[in-house]
């Protein structure tokens, strides 16, 4: 499997490893390495440029814990569950609906059955426990969230949030006052989840610990037009509507956002926008077209505060289609229970009438998606091995090796490096080992550029530059070299 390769390679190079590792870990959280962190960084920069600041968001920082009332509101207390089964004989429990995928290996999806639905499947093919062969109970409901005691003695309930969504409906009322706000407001927010997964795997594709981008649209559902739709409107994505898949074919179709409104595929401007966005955005993340889709949710399968909800998924051969976006149609469903029940007026006063806005919001899990990224940029052939990462996301930008340490060469070489950090580029300087271990070296990272400066550069000033997916070489003048490396990187 390729995933397996590119585990291995990223906890021997420092993208990630499990956490408490010298340790047994606990299965589920995983840390960023030195490798992985600028990978994040760069990702987190580029969501911003387009999500943040090209929609003039407003973004909040907020707590991990939030008091048990919260959850209690936002429905999670009751509904934010995973169906189990556990072995009578080993107490092993598993997440029944999975369970029962791996044994008819993928042919019925099983999200949303009843638990009475999903002990008559455990039952009627004789499913036992595989690690004791023990007989399986009745599949019964566990709820994810961590549970937290606060204060001295524990006395007051809490939670760890499973979703960064609530900080910013709780806060909702703050920055649209304190920065004199108007619908749509904008709430972007990046942070920790979790979640007491039942059974984690998949190295980073469920996790208990995780990190999530979310971007909060409030808005007034009176408005049928939304802003910056006709610029985006003839986009194409690719999409599989609830129509088409309780149809025989189920497969996703290729239409233009503008199409796919139309047909009433998707219900308003603001979904329509917003998936289109996300769509081009994974496209220049480096993923290609053919694994990118929309799957509508049907209402079986929707969370329960949602009217629309399309999963953003991506493809690879190892993991068949894997959501990496929850794009949800919230109507006014939070801000209507926080109203009932904090006893405090939501509603903001616009055109002269009261307004409880509704909530649209895409959010991203950015391990699920760099993971991801981390698969399908993979590259190997008989020589060599390479991320095909989009020069923006790379770890660094361009790496500098003097050929030899001595003559004025490595002097020369610092001096190169000197000049690119100060032109703002990421820089990785190599001087050990031959010229063709460092160049693999920086190859195994997905470093887009390696500059190497030779006894030639002492006589006329150029240096070779190396370009990591195509391995060809040019010779350019070190006066511009930095200007040449944005120009090629398209930065």
């Amino acid at each position: 499997m390729v995933a397996e390769e590119v585990e291995s390679i990223a906890k021997r190079r420092g993208f990630f490893w499990p956490a408490a590792e010298i340790y047994k870990p606990i299965a589920g959280f995983w840390n960023w390495g030195p490798l992985g962190t600028r990978l994040k960084g760069n990702f987190l920069a580029e969501w911003k440029n387009i999500f943040v600041r090209g929609e003039n968001a407003y973004e909040i920082e907020t707590t991990d814990i939030l008091p048990e009332i919260v959850w209690q509101a936002s429905g999670h207390s009751e509904g934010f569950n995973d169906k189990q089964t556990m072995c009578k004989k080993c107490k092993s429990r598993f997440r029944a609906d999975h369970f029962i995928e791996e044994f008819l290996k993928g042919k019925e999806k099983l999200e949303g059955k009843s638990c009475e639905e999903l002990t008559a499947i455990i039952e009627k093919e004789k499913l036992r426990c595989p690690k004791c062969k023990g007989t399986l109970s009745e599949v019964f409901v566990f709820n994810l969230m961590f549970s937290v005691g606060v204060g001295p003695t524990g006395e007051q309930k809490a939670y760890l949030k499973p979703e960064t969504t609530q900080s910013s409906v709780l806060d909702f009322p703050n920055v649209y006052r304190t920065m004199r706000g108007k619908l749509p407001l904008k709430i972007a927010q990046v942070g920790r989840s979790f979640r007491n997964e039942i059974s984690p795997r998949n190295i980073m594709l469920r996790m208990r610990e995780f990190d999530m981008a979310e971007l909060q649209v409030f808005f007034n559902s009176e408005q049928k037009e939304f802003a910056g739709f006709e610029n985006i409107s003839k986009e194409n994505i690719r999409i599989l509507p609830a129509e088409l898949r309780k149809g025989k074919e189920g497969k996703e179709v290729e239409v233009s956002i503008e199409g796919a409104l139309k047909k009433g595929w998707v219900p308003n401007e603001i979904t329509a926008y917003y998936l289109a966005k996300v769509f081009t955005f994974y496209l220049s993340l480096g993923f290609e077209r053919k694994n990118l889709r929309f799957k509508e949710l049907l209402p079986e399968e929707r969370a329960h505060y949602a009217k629309v909800h399309w999963d953003f998924e991506v493809y690879t051969e190892d993991f068949g289609w894997v959501e990496c976006v929850n794009n949800a149609w919230r109507t006014d469903y939070d801000l209507s229970r926080h109203q009932q029940f904090s006893k405090q007026k939501l509603t903001v006063f616009e055109d002269n009438k009261h307004v409880l806005p509704n909530m649209y919001e895409p959010s991203f899990g950015i391990n699920r998606t760099l993971f991801l990224l981390l698969v399908s940029t993979y590259r190997k052939d008989e020589k060599r091995v390479w991320f095909a990462f989009p020069p923006a996301l790379a770890p660094y930008s361009v790496a500098v090796f003097p050929l030899v340490k001595k003559d004025g060469v490595d002097k020369k070489a610092q001096e190169v490096f000197d000049l690119l950090s100060k032109e703002g580029l990421e820089v990785l300087y190599d001087e050990s080992d031959s010229i063709g271990r460092r160049y693999a070296r920086v190859d195994e990272i997905g470093i887009p550029f390696a500059v190497t400066v030779d006894y030639q550069t002492l006589e006329d000033k150029a240096v070779t530059v190396r370009f990591r997916d195509s391995t060809k070489q040019e010779r350019v003048p070190i006066e511009g070299l930095g200007k040449f490396i944005k120009s090629a990187a398209k930065f």
